[in-house]
């Protein structure tokens, strides 16, 4: 019997050829964008699992001396930023001739060398040296390997120093092994979500691609099988007819789309779904993947076939007999409903989110949309039945209706990326636009760094007035000093009100950064010179949607202090050239803890972590309707194949054949465009009542961004387009030959 399948697939004339190339160009473009999504993920996998030499922690060197007998190296692993980007540096001593390697050197730099990443030595050749090259003293020794890196576009240096200069920087560490653990944050948690939610949402409409390529033309293979089973055959060899005929299709279609993704494969390797790009010998499928999707696409392609048949029963006598499917009810609509109306209500009670009530009601939101579908399919039919007066959409219509399971069914694996990458498409553009209007956006430019650490309330008179001095002697640039209080012992707390105030400004200073307040006025007429606050907190803050809740920071209540005689705990600059923003930067390398950045770098930074969240959102969105525009292609084309004698009859009975191709285009659209709104509609709904609940103030609802809308309506263009290439085969299929009865 598998023989005689396989020669029915392959010899069976010109309609079986083109069911056939129909299943294989189907499957092949569900491989190639499987394959290119795992590639993508495997790359991500083997950079987040390669050794975090970032991560190696030591013991601090406090009170440390040179010592001729110590082994292992001080490091000072620390952030810089230019221009946008972030940089890492590590400046490494060594003590001994045992001293740690980091991956992808042969041995660290000795003072006065240093090693730098082809992306940042290309920017150092570029970029002029006051601006960046002037932080890393010494000449370049060399490049870094790729197995210190995590992609091609990472900026990293290692400076080489001596013990007593590495010593001296704040969050010194003696180590003396390279930390081989894998480094674990929130922005690697957030892209394994990101990819978990891709395969989910993948995945679906895959097997729907693959289940309707096997379907194809469904009617005509059962009439073939009532023939089969009337000279004799069983139940169980028409079955294992069937198997074999869309197990073939898929086998076939698995090797062509190998062949499609090898020649993607350059354009993949380009993606930067985290920000930047992998890797490219790190973009490819493992030997067990290659090997799961050979095997397993035509195992679900002949579960497919054997599933279409269930319910059909071919009797002895070789007549095919269907049972009738009942019409989708209004109950499906339910969970939507209930899913949207807790999201609305007691999701968020008390203007924070349940997490239990958040999980069950996104649960009855996705399973609504999947069931709901059929029946609001069925309902828009019924209704443009009844209002229109067209014969095209009248008979797509009417068709809807009567099987609204089956057409919902080719593009129901577009529902839930749809949703998924709405929701998150609509949450980030409002986060990122609230973060950048922080303080009206007065604050944007400003940069701040802080010299204060653990046991250091910053730098001492000296060096604080010393580093003033340097930076008001440049044209174009205000100071603001943010000066610690040494007197809070004496400063009895108040147990009914706030602790005591840390930070000391100048009211002369503040005048020129009125944003952050303004000192109060004495009884006699006369300003405070100086007041306490919390000043320093919003230097260097992880969130600029903080900062709202903390200004204005001087206020008519503000202690009247003194910044004689404090130290220096930061600095908040303002200057509008970009040049000299870089040249502050360096000249403040050498006394930070951290890179010194502006508001508008901060916000841009946590933007981005969203931005390839939502990139990864996106990606997702774009290869489920990628997918479900093959499977309408497929279902389209079966369709034909499927009602050519039909459509022959009403061609031959007088209608137009541009009447039967708006038939076949109404067919294939009215599902997909009702998927896409009924999904992004379901998306909004969920992220408004998000947003509210956030209660930011700086915040406002904001649209989704343009690659929102060019991957969602693009899509669904691309979509119709695809479809409108069948129909030229519509007039061929018609011809009065076909008319004829078997």
């Amino acid at each position: 019997m598998i023989r005689l399948g396989l020669r029915l697939s392959l010899s069976s004339g010109r309609e079986a050829a083109a069911r056939l190339a129909l299943i294989v160009a189907g499957v092949a473009a569900g491989v190639a964008v499987l394959l290119a999504t795992l590639s993508l993920f495997n790359a991500f996998q083997a950079t987040a699992g390669r050794a975090c030499w970032e991560c190696t922690s030591g013991s601090a060197p406090s009170g440390w001396a040179l010592d001729a007998t110590a082994d292992g190296a001080l490091w000072n692993y620390h952030e810089d930023f230019y221009g946008g980007r972030t940089i890492k540096r590590l400046d490494a001593a060594a003590l001994g001739t045992r001293a740690p390697v980091i991956p992808g050197l042969s041995r660290m730099p000795v003072p006065g060398q240093y090693y730098a990443s082809p992306a940042l030595a290309a920017l150092l050749d570029s970029a002029p040296r006051e601006e960046l090259a002037a932080r890393f003293p010494g000449t370049r020794a060399g490049l870094i390997g790729d197995a210190a890196l995590s992609g091609p576009d990472e900026l990293v240096v290692v400076v080489g120093q001596t013990p007593d200069q590495v010593a001296a920087m704040p969050g010194a560490r003696q180590v003396d092994t390279v930390s081989s653990m894998p480094a674990v944050d929130d922005s690697t948690d957030v892209y394994r979500f990101g990819f978990g939610v891709a395969a989910v949402g993948l995945i679906v409409p895959l097997l729907v691609l693959v289940g309707t390529a096997t379907r194809l033309a469904a009617a005509r293979r059962e009439t073939r099988f009532a023939a089969i089973r009337l000279v004799g055959a069983t139940t169980r060899q028409v079955n294992v007819l069937a198997a074999v005929d869309a197990a073939l299709g898929a086998l076939i279609g698995t090797l062509a789309g190998f062949a499609v993704f090898q020649l993607v494969r350059p354009a993949v390797t380009g993606v930067r779904i985290t920000g930047a790009r992998f890797f490219p010998d790190l973009v490819a499928p493992h030997l067990w993947q290659y090997a799961a999707v050979l095997g397993g696409v035509p195992v679900v392609a002949a579960c497919a076939a054997l599933w279409s048949l269930r319910r059909v029963r071919i009797s002895p006598l070789g007549v095919a007999r269907k049972t009738a499917t009942s019409p989708p009810r209004a109950w499906r609509v339910i969970p939507l409903l209930a899913g949207l109306g807790m999201f609305a209500g007691p999701v968020y009670r008390d203007g924070k989110p349940d997490d239990l009530l958040s999980i069950v009601a996104l649960a009855l939101i996705m399973a609504g949309l999947m069931l709901a579908g059929p029946w609001l399919t069925m309902v828009a039919a019924r209704l443009a039945a009844r209002l229109t007066r067209g014969g095209a959409t009248l008979l797509a219509a009417r068709r809807l209706a009567a099987d609204p399971k089956t057409a919902f069914r080719s593009v129901s694996g577009l529902v839930l990326a749809v949703f998924i990458g709405t929701t998150i498409a609509a949450l980030v553009p409002t986060v990122v636009a609230g973060q950048q209007k922080v303080a009206g956006g007065t604050l944007n430019d400003v940069l701040g760094a802080r010299f204060s650490r653990p046991g250091v309330s910053g730098l001492s008179p000296r060096a604080g007035t010393e580093l003033l001095d340097r930076l008001r002697a440049r044209p174009g640039v205000d100071v603001l000093p943010i000066y610690a209080r040494a007197d809070l012992e004496d400063v009895p707390p108040r147990p009914d009100g706030p602790p005591p105030a840390p930070y000391v400004v100048e009211c002369a200073a503040l005048a020129r950064f009125p944003v952050l307040g303004r000192c109060p006025v004495n009884i006699d007429g006369r300003g405070a010179r100086a007041v306490a606050g919390n000043f320093a907190r919003i230097v260097g803050a992880d969130n600029p949607l903080t900062v709202d809740r903390l200004l204005p920071l001087a206020t008519p209540a503000s202690p009247p202090a003194s910044a004689d005689g404090l130290d220096l705990a930061a600095v908040m600059i303002t200057t509008r050239d970009p040049a000299t923003l870089e040249r502050l930067r360096t000249l403040l390398a050498g006394y930070t803890v951290e890179a010194p950045m502006t508001f508008a770098e901060i916000a841009q930074v946590r933007a981005d972590l969203y931005t390839r969240a939502e990139n990864v959102a996106l990606a997702m969105v774009g290869l489920t309707l990628v997918a479900g525009a093959c499977g309408l292609v497929v279902a389209a084309g079966g369709g034909l194949v499927e009602r050519r004698q039909p459509f022959t009859l009403l061609r031959l009975a007088g209608t137009p054949t541009r009447t039967l191709a708006a038939v076949v285009l109404l067919e294939s659209a009215l599902p997909l465009v009702l998927a896409a709104a009924l999904a992004a509609g379901a998306g909004f709904g969920v992220a408004e009542p998000l947003i509210d609940a956030l209660a930011m103030k700086s915040a406002s609802f904001a649209m989704p961004g343009p690659v929102y809308f060019a991957s969602l309506g693009g899509g669904l263009a691309a979509s119709l387009l695809v479809i409108l290439t069948t129909l030229p085969l519509l007039r061929r299929m018609t011809t009065p030959d076909n008319a004829r009865f078997e």
